[in-house]
C-alpha cells in the first residue's frame, strides 16, 4: 500500500501556465460551441436543444477525473508497461470487428457498446501504441541508429494496427499513427532513409487503395470539385465551405449561425470548426488556431527539455502527444476548409464525442505530468540554493 501511495504522489511544482491556458480556453470553447452547433439536430433527434451540451459536459467531467487520476501516475509506471498497452491496443482494433461486439455508424464500425455508453475504440487504442512506440525508442535508441530491424519491429506493429484501423474503415486515425510514430522514431535516431523509404510504401499502398475502389475514387473526385455535385456528393463540402464564407472577418456572433439549422451534417462532431468559423469570424478562427499553436509549441519544448535532460521516455512522450494533437487539429480544419479529403476525424478538446474527448483529457494529463517530472529537479536545485 505504501508503494502505491509513493507513486500516486505528484511532485509539488508548478505546470507550465501557457499550456494550462491554452487547454482551458480550447476546452471551454469547445464546449460553449458543442451547445451552440448542436441545438437544431438535437432538438429534431430528443426535443431537448441543450441535450448534446448537457452530454458534453458529462463526458468532460468524466475526462478531468480520469485526467487527474492520470496526473497522479509517474511515467515510470507507463513505461514499464509499454507491451501490455501494445496488447490492449491491438485487442481493442480486433474486438471492434468482431459482428455483435463493435457496432456501425455511417458505414464504420468503429464503436463498442458498453450497455448506454458506446467507446470509439481508435481514441484508446493510438493512445496506447503511441506510448508503446515511445518505450520502444527509449529502449532501443542504439539499434535504430544502427539497423534496419530496430526501425522495422515497432513499424510491423503499426502496419498491423494501421490494416485494423482501414478495416473499420478510419483512414483518418491510420494516417495520424503512422506519422506520428515515424515521428518518434526519427527523435530516436532512426535513419532518414530508412524512414523515406517507409513511407514510400505506405504512399503506396494508400494510393492503390484509394483507387481500388469507385467509392474512395469518388470521395476524392467530389473533394477536389464539390460544387460539380453540390446536392450530392458535394453536399457536405459546400454546405461548409458557405458557413466559413458567412463568417467574413468578425461572424456572425454566438448562437446565430444559419447552417447549423439541419443544413451542414455533423455540425457538432466533424464539421463543427465550420460553425465556429460562421460565428467568429477569421479573427476567431485565427484565435483558436493561434491556441492550439501555443498548445502544441509549449508540448514540444517540455518534450525538448526531458531528451536535454535524458528523460528519453518522457521526451518522446511529450512529442508524440503534442504532434497528434497538432495533426489531428489541422486535418480536421483542412478537412471543414476543403483542403483535405473527409476523414472523420474530430477536432480535439472541442467536437461532441466521449471516447474522444476522455482521451484527450488523459493526453493532456500526461503532458502535465512529463512537465512536472522535467521540472522537479529545477525546484530541488532552487531549494537547495535557498537553504545554502
Amino acid at each position: 500500500m505504501n508503494r502505491l501511495l509513493n507513486w500516486l504522489v505528484l511532485p509539488r511544482v508548478r505546470p507550465d501556465a501557457a499550456l494550462l491556458i491554452g487547454l482551458g480556453l480550447i476546452g471551454c470553447i469547445g464546449l460553449v460551441m458543442v451547445g451552440s452547433a448542436s441545438v437544431a439536430v438535437a432538438d429534431r433527434m430528443t426535443g431537448e436543444p441543450m441535450y448534446f451540451f448537457y452530454r458534453q459536459a458529462i463526458y468532460a467531467l468524466i475526462g478531468l477525473v480520469v485526467g487527474f487520476l492520470v496526473l497522479h501516475v509517474p511515467l515510470k509506471a507507463w513505461e514499464a508497461n509499454t507491451f501490455t498497452l501494445l496488447g490492449g491496443g491491438l485487442l481493442l482494433l480486433v474486438v471492434v470487428l468482431v459482428p455483435g461486439i463493435g457496432h456501425a455508424v455511417n458505414g464504420a464500425q468503429r464503436w463498442i457498446d458498453f450497455g448506454p455508453v458506446s467507446m470509439q475504440a481508435s481514441e484508446p487504442a493510438r493512445l496506447a501504441l503511441i506510448l508503446y512506440v515511445a518505450g520502444y525508442a527509449a529502449r532501443r535508441r542504439l539499434e535504430l541508429t544502427t539497423s534496419w530491424s530496430g526501425l522495422f519491429k515497432p513499424m510491423l506493429f503499426m502496419v498491423i494496427a494501421s490494416f485494423l484501423l482501414l478495416l473499420e474503415p478510419d483512414y483518418g486515425a491510420a494516417a495520424i499513427l503512422i506519422v506520428v510514430a515515424g515521428l518518434i522514431l526519427f527523435l530516436a535516431g532512426a535513419r532518414l532513409l530508412h524512414l523515406v523509404v517507409l513511407a514510400g510504401a505506405a504512399g503506396g499502398l494508400l494510393i492503390a487503395l484509394a483507387l481500388s475502389s469507385p467509392y474512395r475514387v469518388a470521395r476524392l473526385v467530389s473533394f477536389a470539385d464539390p460544387w460539380a455535385h453540390p446536392y450530392a456528393s458535394g453536399f457536405q463540402l459546400t454546405q461548409s465551405l458557405i458557413a466559413i464564407g458567412r463568417g467574413e472577418v468578425a461572424g456572425v456572433g454566438l448562437g446565430n449561425s444559419v447552417q447549423k439549422l439541419m443544413y451542414l451534417p455533423e455540425t457538432h462532431t466533424d464539421f463543427l470548426f465550420a460553425v465556429y468559423a460562421e460565428e467568429f469570424g477569421l479573427i476567431g478562427s485565427l484565435l483558436l488556431i493561434g491556441l492550439f499553436g501555443l498548445v502544441v509549441w509549449r508540448g514540444f519544448a517540455i518534450g525538448r527539455r526531458a531528451l536535454d535532460m535524458d528523460r528519453l521516455f518522457a521526451g518522446f512522450v511529450a512529442y508524440g502527444l503534442s504532434s497528434w494533437l497538432a495533426l489531428q487539429a489541422f486535418v480536421n480544419i483542412a478537412v471543414n476548409m476543403g483542403i483535405l479529403p473527409t476523414k472523420g476525424l474530430t477536432l480535439p478538446l472541442m467536437s461532441y464525442g466521449g471516447s474522444s474527448l476522455v482521451i484527450m483529457c488523459v493526453l493532456c494529463a500526461l503532458l502535465i505530468r512529463v512537465d512536472i517530472e522535467t521540472r522537479e529537479p529545477e525546484s530541488r536545485q532552487s531549494k537547495s540554493r535557498r537553504a545554502g
